[in-house]
């Protein structure tokens, strides 16, 4: 046996070292060497025992036919091994494991080891492991008995089967003798130790068995020091026990353990891949290559079957590689490359059938196929690698194969075994696990961010009221899209509204229930309220959904999903320069005059949605903006981090603003670049809009008096104002509209009627009266007089509706614009 056949490992723990009684018996049947632990156990003294017959040291029952009986069965077994009774030194009994095994010495000469172990100290622990667990279950133990100078003296037959070295090599000779190198020199000092001291030491070696060349077995090796009738050392024994399996399913448990915390920290699809090579290499393997199928790093539902398309299998991505050697972590594929398996690999073979195969000696024209030939370049650089042994294993998940990996070795000396095998599929079923959850944290989070994409303003328009800009920004993986919203709609009178939102909570549902909400504000915008109207009534509309989501809950026993939501709303006049807002529990804009001076306005912090507190819970308030002000709207997720208070964010955030000389697209980006990495645990939601002011050249108003001639005063006025603006075209049917408009204000108001015209990107007729009743059209019979007037309006009008004044209401209807009208 030579150096690369055995070394030394390691020693075991020290409650670990044996204290099982050894004795050993010559032909005769007397006790010729004792140990301190069979002292300790019997109470005798090696003075007492060395000498005398074993039968009078360890009587059985003082059954002396029994005895004779088992000495019998002794020499003609070659040993024994059983359940005895022994009486102590102080007169009580013992109940003992006990082993007899014989051993040879020199020209055929034989003795007998006796090893005896307390039943109730089995289970203690202070028992080396592996040598109980031989002692109970009859395993084959090496057993060799050295003299003072350390040559083997007696050994048993067993030990060959451990080692491969003959008896006849072995008696008369130290070990350094048969076993060169250091691991010798190391096994000879312990054992020195131990004849020094008297006691008993457990050490671990690695050996190749002869039955088994090929694979590395695991020793733990047991050495007693032997005492003569004066208590002096006599010599050293040895008794080993293959712990090989004890070994491997340590280091097996160990990795499984490791691979609990290490796999699977992200749900990222690639990272978790890149985790699983990481882990394995070089606790497994030197090299590691973990191949998806092209759809899984694309969050697209992998196929069940694994089928062949025109007779190809699928394509698979690179999505993690590992090697102990720098080099190899561009071979012959680099991370996220395309890889194209050759439908006669044996790749493809495992792709298609979902079972793993080890090839423990690989030859590459035998096992890789004939990509080996066709890309003589790849090829040549795995032979470089010096890869030997492979395992190539499937990744599972709900039945669908999400890719492969493979797992070589090049530095290792032991090709990959079975056992290697079932630890490697063991790992990819815990990596499976992982990578399913991302994938379908993945399709998850892509459905909802698709939905909330989807459902916000693809293009924003602020008409002549104001210029906007907008970005949005949705949270990292870890905590999925949100529910944040914004939206411009445009009103009458060139009016604009602003809304900026945050549904609470994360994924698909909160998606969902923002579109919903942004569905209603555009709804309740259409009814021109004023904004804390505006909100009161969407509070109720979020409360309704609380008690929809309640009652739809208990029908499934589950727990009601609360929706709540913020929401800001301003209404911008580009005709006063005024704007009116109101906010829901929502952060208040920034308002950043034409001079750069940044502010928050003092806003009524309002309640939440979904309270049900009605219009009492919010205020609204009326501000005069400067022509060319900024006003940015946003959610909590762009002030708010774990790191910093919402303090320092809206610091960072009036630093940005005041940027001056950027367009609005460049301050969004501006401000959103400012995040801290902290702040993507949350949706980012950012409107920017700059007001304009219409000019007095495009606004003409008349208050006319309620008196029957105020209808032909105001066609005049109409047709003169429309001449001015070179409108002509458009006089007809404006002298229709004003005619109804005014004729109904008349009829139903009892005060001054105001006449309004309004050119901006359409033509704004507006009414105003003191009545609070607004018109609702409906469809008039052949013989009716009446009710003809608002449904000429809506025929001939792009739109129509009206809209409460604080002094009664206001009528209104557009006509669309030719697009070479400019205003004067």
């Amino acid at each position: 046996m030579n150096t690369s056949q055995s070394k030394l490992v390691e020693p075991v723990k020290p409650n670990e070292a044996p204290d099982a009684a050894i004795a050993m018996i010559n032909e005769e049947g007397t006790v010729v060497g004792w140990t301190q632990a069979a002292q300790q156990l019997v109470g005798y003294s090696a003075r007492e025992v060395v000498g005398r017959p074993a039968a009078q040291v360890l009587p059985f029952s003082q059954d002396a036919a029994r005895a004779s009986a088992l000495a019998e069965r002794c020499r003609a077994e070659g040993g024994w091994s059983g359940t005895i009774t022994v009486r102590h030194r102080e007169g009580h009994t013992l109940t003992l494991t006990l082993r007899v095994s014989l051993l040879w010495g020199e020209n055929g000469s034989h003795r007998w080891l006796v090893c005896v172990t307390d039943i109730g100290g089995l289970s203690s622990g202070s028992l080396n492991g592996s040598l109980r667990e031989s002692l109970l279950t009859h395993a084959p133990i090496g057993i060799v008995v050295r003299d003072l100078q350390l040559r083997c003296m007696w050994v048993n037959d067993a030990m060959e089967l451990h080692d491969g070295i003959p008896r006849a090599q072995r008696i008369g000779c130290r070990l350094r003798d048969s076993l060169s190198g250091f691991e010798a020199e190391a096994l000879e000092v312990v054992m020195q130790r131990v004849l020094e001291s008297g006691t008993s030491t457990v050490h671990e070696y690695r050996a190749w068995p002869p039955a088994d060349r090929r694979r590395e077995h695991v020793f733990s090796a047991s050495f007693f020091c032997f005492q003569d009738a004066a208590g002096k050392p006599l010599g050293v024994c040895s008794m080993s026990v293959d712990v090989t399996g004890n070994r491997r399913a340590r280091e097996r448990q160990a990795i499984l353990s490791e691979a609990s915390t290490r796999i699977g920290s992200t749900l990222d699809v690639l990272q978790t891949g890149q985790e699983l090579a990481d882990l394995t290499v070089p606790l497994l393997a030197d090299h590691a290559l973990v191949d998806l199928v092209e759809s899984v790093p694309l969050v697209l539902e992998p196929s069940a079957r694994i089928g062949t398309a025109n007779g190809r299998p699928p394509a698979l991505r690179r999505a993690g590689l590992a090697s102990v050697e720098l080099g190899m972590l561009e071979l012959p594929w680099v991370r996220e490359e395309l890889i194209h398996v050759h439908p006669a690999s044996p790749f493809a073979d495992v792709l298609r059938t979902g079972r793993s195969r080890l090839v423990p000696v690989l030859d590459m024209d035998t096992h890789l196929g004939p990509w080996v030939h066709q890309d003589p370049t790849r090829a040549q650089k795995v032979r470089d690698s010096g890869v030997y042994s492979l395992m190539i294993v499937p990744v599972h998940a709900r039945r669908c194969v999400l890719g492969l990996v493979i797992f070589g070795r090049s530095e290792e000396p032991t090709p990959f075994q079975e056992d290697d095998l079932l630890l490697a599929e063991e790992l990819v079923t815990r990596a499976a696990l992982c990578l399913d959850n991302a994938l379908q944290y993945a399709r998850e989070r892509t459905a909802a961010l698709t939905l909330q994409r989807d459902l916000l303003p693809h293009r924003v328009r602020g008409g002549a009221a104001v210029e906007v800009a907008s970005r949005y920004v949705p949270a990292d993986t870890d905590h999925g899209v949100g529910g944040d919203w914004f939206d411009v709609i445009e009103l009458s009178g060139a009016r604009v509204a602003l809304v900026v939102g945050d549904v609470v909570g994360h994924g698909i549902n909160a998606a969902a229930t923002m579109g919903r909400l942004r569905t209603a504000v555009r709804t309740l915008a259409d009814l021109e309220l004023p904004p804390d109207e505006l909100l009161a009534h969407l509070d109720d509309t979020v409360r309704r959904l609380n008690d929809e989501n309640e009652v739809d809950d208990e029908s499934a026993d589950q727990a009601p999903a609360v929706v709540g939501a913020t929401c800001l709303y301003a209404v911008y006049d580009p005709v006063t320069r005024r704007c009116t807002m109101a906010r829901a529990g929502h952060p208040p804009p920034a308002i950043v005059d034409p001079e750069g001076c940044v502010t928050f306005p003092d806003l009524p912090a309002g309640a939440p949605l979904g309270l049900g507190l009605g219009v009492l819970a919010f205020e609204s308030v009326e501000l005069e903006l400067p022509e060319g002000s900024v006003l940015a709207f946003y959610t909590d997720g762009l002030v708010e981090s774990r790191d910093d208070d919402i303090d320092i964010g809206l610091q960072r955030l009036s630093a940005a603003l005041t940027r001056s000389g950027r367009s609005l697209e460049d301050l969004c980006s501006l401000v959103v670049e400012t995040l801290p990495a902290s702040a993507h645990s949350d949706d980012v939601t950012l409107l920017l809009v700059r007001t304009s002011a219409l000019q007095s050249a495009q606004v003409a108003s008349w208050e006319l008096p309620n008196e029957p001639t105020a209808v032909g005063t105001a066609r005049h006025l109409a047709a003169r104002q429309l001449g001015a603006w070179r409108l002509e075209h458009l006089l007809p049917t404006v002298e229709l509209i004003v005619s109804e408009l005014v004729t109904n204000a008349l009829r139903y108001g009892s005060g001054p009627v105001r006449l309004r015209l309004i050119q901006h990107q359409v033509l704004t007729c507006e009414v105003s009266d003191n009545s609070t009743s607004h018109p609702h059209p409906r469809h008039p019979s052949t013989l009716d007089e009446r009710g003809r007037g608002l449904f000429l309006i809506a025929r001939l009008s792009r739109r129509w509706g009206s809209r409460s004044a604080s002094n009664g209401k206001v009528v209104w209807a557009e006509q669309d614009l030719p697009s070479v009208a400019v205003a004067r």
